[in-house]
C-alpha cells in the first residue's frame, strides 16, 4: 500500500510535469483543467502515502507540496494561512532559552571530571574547537560562492519586516554580550546573553562540591529532557507551519524559491564532501592513522546516522567500533559523548551555510565582519543541543532573531531539511569517531589493544 501510493503519486507528478513542459515549450495544447486535475490527484496520492507511512518527515514533505499547490491555486486562502507559520514560530521561540540553559549547564557541569582526565580533556576541547571552526569557514565559503539564496523572492510583507528590524553591529553585540538581568535576556530572546550566563553558571556549578552540585545538575538534566520532549511535541505542528509558510510565499512570489533550495542542498553536500576530503582525511594522513581500517569501522555507525538522521541512534555502535579499532575505553567514553555536544562538524557547517542563505534570501548584505560575528555566535549557540529533533531550526531561529533576519526562509528550509539532515548527521558521527582516534593517538594509547573479532571480520571482507 505504501509503495503503491508513493509510486502513483510520483507517476502523476511526472505526468503533470510532462504536460506542463509540453504546453509551455512544445506548443502542445494542454487543458488547464486537465493539468490541475492531474496535479491534485498526485497530491491526493501523496497524502494517502503520508497516512500510510505515519512519519513526521513524510508529512513535512507532503505539507510543502500542499502549501505550494494552495499558494498557486488559492492565493487568497494562502495569505491567511500565514498565521499557521506564525503560531509555529512562537512555539519554537519559547523553547530556546530553557533548552540552551539546560543543555549547556548539564553539558559543562556534567563533565566536572575534566580535572581528572586533565591533558586528554584539554586536547579534546582544543581539537573540537579547531575542527568545528574549519567547518564553519567551509560552510561560509560554500554559501558565498554558490550564492544559493540570492534571487529568492520573499513576500513583500516579510521584506518590510526585515527592513524595519534593527540589525546589531559587531560592537553592539560585544557590548551587550554580558547580561545584566537574565530574566530580561530571556524575555527579549537575547541568545548570546543566555549562552554566556549558562556557560558561566555551568562552570560555577562544576566548581561546587559534589553534594551541592548534584541536585542542581539533576535539575538541569531533567529540564533538558523535558525540553527535548517539548520540542518533539511542538514539531507535530511543523507540517502546518511549513504548509502555511510555503503557501504564503508561493502566493506572492511563485515557485522560484524552490530552485534556490535545490542549489542550497547541492552546496551543502559539496561542502560536506570537501570537509571530509579536505579536513578529516588530511588529519588522518598527517597523523599516519589507518585510513582503511577507520573507514570500515565507521561505515556502520555512519550509515545508521545517515538513514535515521539521529546521532544518538549511532552512538552505541560508534563507541563499540572505536573501542574495537584500538581506542581505549576511557577515551572513547569521554571523547565521543562530549563531542556530541561540542564537536558537531556537519551541523556547524550547515548552520553557517543556512544562516547566510537566510540573509541572501532576504536581500540583506552582511559584511565579512558581520558574517564572522555571526559565525562566532553560532559556535556558542550550537553547543549542547545535538540531541534535539530539528535542533538546527531552534538555533537558526535564535540566530536570526539576534541579527534581525526574517524567519520565512527558515520555514522554507524545513521542506528539504530531512535531506540535509542525513548528510550533516553522518558527518557528525564520522567527526566524533575520528576525534576519539586523534586524542588516543596524542595520548600514545591508540592501537595498544588488539582489534576485536568484529573489526578483523570487517577487514577480511
Amino acid at each position: 500500500m505504501k509503495t503503491k501510493s508513493l509510486l502513483a503519486a510520483l507517476a502523476l507528478y511526472l505526468l503533470a510535469a510532462a504536460m506542463f513542459v509540453a504546453g509551455r515549450y512544445g506548443g502542445v495544447q494542454v487543458s488547464s483543467t486537465a493539468l490541475e486535475t492531474v496535479r491534485w490527484l498526485a497530491l491526493a496520492a501523496l497524502i494517502a502515502y503520508a497516512f500510510a507511512r505515519r512519519s513526521l518527515t513524510t508529512w513535512i514533505l507532503v505539507s510543502m507540496v500542499m502549501g505550494a499547490e494552495i499558494g498557486r491555486d488559492f492565493p487568497r486562502l494562502a495569505v491567511n494561512l500565514r498565521v499557521l507559520s506564525q503560531i509555529f514560530l512562537s512555539m519554537i521561540k519559547v523553547i530556546i532559552a530553557p533548552l540552551l540553559f539546560a543543555t549547556l549547564v548539564s553539558g559543562i557541569a556534567g563533565h566536572a571530571d575534566l580535572k581528572k582526565v586533565g591533558r586528554m580533556g584539554l586536547k579534546a576541547i582544543i581539537y573540537f574547537e579547531l575542527v568545528t571552526t574549519v567547518a564553519l569557514v567551509i560552510g561560509l565559503a560554500a554559501i558565498n560562492i554558490s550564492k544559493a539564496g540570492v534571487g529568492a523572492r520573499l513576500p513583500p510583507v516579510a521584506a518590510t519586516e526585515k527592513i524595519t528590524t534593527a540589525r546589531p553591529t559587531a560592537g553592539e553585540i560585544i557590548l551587550h554580550v554580558f547580561p545584566e538581568n537574565i530574566a530580561r535576556s530571556v524575555a527579549e530572546n537575547q541568545v548570546l546573553q543566555i549562552v554566556v550566563f549558562s556557560i558561566v553558571f555551568g562552570i560555577a556549578l562544576a566548581m561546587v562540591k559534589e553534594e551541592k552540585r548534584r541536585p542542581m545538575l539533576r535539575f538541569a538534566e531533567s529540564l533538558a529532557e523535558v525540553m527535548f520532549k517539548f520540542t518533539n511535541i511542538v514539531m507535530l505542528l511543523a507540517p502546518f507551519g511549513v504548509a502555511g509558510a510555503i503557501a504564503y510565499t508561493v502566493a506572492h512570489t511563485g515557485f522560484g524559491v524552490m530552485f534556490n533550495l535545490m542549489e542550497l542542498l547541492a552546496a551543502l553536500y559539496v561542502a560536506l564532501v570537501i570537509f571530509l576530503g579536505g579536513v578529516l582525511l588530511p588529519i588522518m594522513l598527517v597523523l599516519r592513522l589507518p585510513v582503511k581500517k577507520f573507514v570500515r569501522a565507521v561505515a556502520e555507525p555512519a550509515t545508521i546516522a545517515f538513514s535515521t538522521t539521529s546521532s544518538e541512534a549511532a552512538l552505541p555502535r560508534a563507541m563499540e567500533a572505536m573501542e574495537a579499532l584500538g581506542v581505549p575505553r576511557q577515551i572513547v567514553a569521554f571523547v565521543i559523548p562530549t563531542g556530541y555536544s561540542f564537536n558537531m562538524d556537519g551541523s556547524t557547517l550547515y548552520l553557517s551555510l543556512a544562516s547566510i542563505f537566510v540573509a541572501q534570501a532576504a536581500g540583506i548584505h552582511l559584511s565579512i565582519g558581520q558574517q564572522i560575528v555571526m559565525m562566532l555566535t553560532l559556535m556558542l549557540t550550537s553547543k549542547g543541543v545535538a540531541g534535539v529533533s530539528r535542533a538546527a531550526l531552534v538555533i537558526l531561529l535564535g540566530t536570526a532573531s539576534q541579527f534581525g533576519l526574517p524567519s520565512e526562509p527558515i520555514f522554507i528550509l524545513l521542506g528539504v531539511d530531512q535531506l540535509m539532515d542525513m548528510g550533516r548527521t553522518s558527518v557528525n558521527v564520522i567527526g566524533n569517531c575520528l576525534a576519539s582516534v586523534v586524542v588516543a593517538h596524542w595520548e600514545g594509547e591508540f592501537g595498544k589493544t588488539p582489534d576485536s573479532e568484529s573489526v578483523q571480520a570487517a577487514l577480511a571482507e
